[in-house]
């Protein structure tokens, strides 16, 4: 696909929205990846993209945990390799599937993925921060990792949510630690899938670079901002982007 002025207009904007709503309440993605379709991006190349876009964006928050001593080592080095193993699958089926069945499977994913990612009565926040290394936590973290790795390879949106969710359910950690331990696994899924993705030039680098750092001005807006009604702000943000898509796909 041939970059053009209206593309850049199109999904700068767009991805700078996207930092600042999963900033202040999460679903970031919900845009980014529609953003390029919007765009005109044929599918594999608006998925391969937004890879370059997110990576950038979640190596940011994963050093942040990091420095803040959130990320527990022991039970990330498997969920890593986990990880690499499940998005490496996703990441080849993507590209083995018809453009076509693609866009069908994309019409019924993103809102399925707004409904799950928007429904914060999933999350069960636990009092401890405490990482609690059990057979079922390792197990929790291995499993989610690997399949929604293939998810995330696949597709993507939603991904860190999914994970949050799998962790404070299954392996009953505080909202916090499982946020900081869900960001290693999604930065380890972006980063293997980004690689597939270049090996087969479905990413359109400069417009993934200039949507990266877009949607990190987004996010430091965003985290920087003061809004007691902030995530109210989310729901009808996220609707009115899958709609405009929806616009674009019956076209």
């Amino acid at each position: 696909m041939t970059l053009t002025p209206q593309t850049f207009l199109i999904v700068c904007p767009f991805l700078f929205l996207a930092g600042l709503v999963d900033a202040i309440g999460g679903g970031g993605g919900l845009i980014s990846l529609p953003a390029y379709l919007i765009a005109g991006l044929p599918v594999h190349q608006a998925i391969a993209t937004n890879k370059l876009s997110s990576a950038c964006g979640t190596t940011l928050a994963t050093a942040r945990f990091i420095r803040n001593r959130l990320v527990n080592f022991r039970l990330a080095v498997p969920s890593v390799l986990a990880a690499v193993m499940g998005s490496s699958i996703g990441a080849h089926l993507s590209m083995a599937t018809d453009e076509k069945i693609m866009r069908y499977i994309l019409f019924i994913i993103l809102p399925v993925s707004a409904l799950i990612v928007l429904n914060k009565k999933l999350f069960h926040d636990a009092e401890d921060d405490t990482v609690h290394l059990n057979r079922r936590t390792v197990l929790t973290a291995i499993g989610a990792a690997f399949t929604i790795g293939i998810y995330d390879g696949f597709y993507g949106p939603g991904t860190g949510t999914f994970l949050i969710i799998a962790f404070t359910v299954l392996a009953r950690m505080s909202i916090q630690t499982a946020n900081a331990q869900a960001k290693v696994i999604n930065l380890t899924t972006n980063i293997t899938s980004l690689v597939i993705f270049l090996i087969n030039g479905q990413v359109l680098i400069p417009l993934g670079l200039a949507a990266a750092v877009c949607n990190m001005a987004g996010g430091y807006l965003g985290a920087g901002l003061v809004m007691t009604k902030g995530s109210k702000i989310v729901k009808p943000i996220i609707l009115f982007v899958l709609v405009l898509l929806l616009f674009k796909i019956l076209q």
